[in-house]
């Protein structure tokens, strides 16, 4: 059998319609993640909003979701703009008891390599004990890790991988041969969880497989049965059918949830809630896949 790709949910944060923290249910949101077969979750990411959470708040969910994931893994987001906030949050993520963090290339500044070298420098010396993922998300941050940087990122001491989102499966794969064979790389693109193996990289963080898990761990299962080109096609085709429905917007992830009976709540970042047809569509993607609520 081959070795199946790791599936990491990346999780949102529940809101009331006011906006406040809904810590009850991001709570159920955890918990959903604890129990539905993938092996562990990304907190306080993109889907989880972080720029909306302020430092006390951010605290509040990681100790949380170190609870509720026991026995899962959970990589909580320190991602922020500055080295300065970023080492406060390793502080706050190790006292709640997190092992593995993440961080996010600072953003709104361009930075040179040079900056990020030293960004995440300064991020690995205060990680001892933690496992340290590097996130490379440009289209949100308007900053590139390039193959020759983030080969320099894997020597460092604690950083261990990489999430990558929103780059090609050729770049997969030019990071794949910047690194060391151990170094763990994670595609952030749903729509590669089957290719992007073949391509070097070991797993997906999937927003849209907090939602709707079971396309993911499929294509997982057939990975490691090593399934025909045919069959991995079909497992592929279903996860984007999920994609083509839920996507990257954060609303509809939580629609989702919510009818599966998790009190997912809303938004508070600008984001459309789903309009009817919307919701029909999400409806009906979720009863496809077995997760509507009685």
């Amino acid at each position: 059998m081959a070795v199946p790709p790791v599936i990491i949910t990346a999780v949102p944060t529940a809101f009331t319609r006011t906006g406040e923290l809904n810590i009850d249910g991001t709570r159920e949101i955890f918990r959903k993640s604890a129990t539905s077969g993938v092996d562990g979750a990304f907190v306080l990411g993109t889907t989880g909003e972080f720029p909306s959470l302020s430092f006390d708040e951010r605290g509040r969910v990681a100790e949380v979701a170190v609870e509720e994931l026991a026995g899962k893994r959970c990589i909580i987001h320190v991602g922020a703009a500055s080295a300065f906030e970023v080492l406060r949050l390793i502080d706050q993520a190790r006292e709640a008891g997190a092992t593995e963090i993440a961080a996010i290339t600072p953003y709104y500044l361009s930075a040179t390599d040079a900056a990020l070298l030293a960004y995440y420098t300064a991020i690995s010396e205060a990680s001892d004990g933690l496992r340290v993922y590097v996130y490379a998300f440009r289209a949100r941050t308007g900053n590139f890790v390039s193959p020759e940087l983030m080969g320099k990122l894997a020597a460092l001491p604690n950083i261990v991988g990489a999430k990558v989102s929103g780059e090609s499966l050729d770049q997969i794969a030019a990071y794949r041969a910047a690194v060391p064979d151990e170094f763990i790389i994670y595609t952030g693109s749903d729509r590669d969880v089957v290719h992007a193996v073949e391509r070097g990289a070991q797993g997906i963080v999937s927003g849209v497989g907090s939602a709707l898990p079971g396309p993911f761990l499929e294509a997982a299962s057939r990975i490691a049965a090593g399934a025909s080109r045919a069959e991995l096609d079909a497992a592929q085709a279903a996860v984007n059918d999920a994609v083509d429905v839920i996507g990257g917007n954060f609303a509809s992830i939580k629609t989702a949830l919510t009818l599966q009976g998790i009190d997912a709540g809303y938004v508070r970042m600008a984001i459309d809630e789903p309009d009817d047809a919307k919701l029909a569509d999400i409806k009906r993607t979720v009863q496809r896949f077995g997760a509507l609520a009685g």
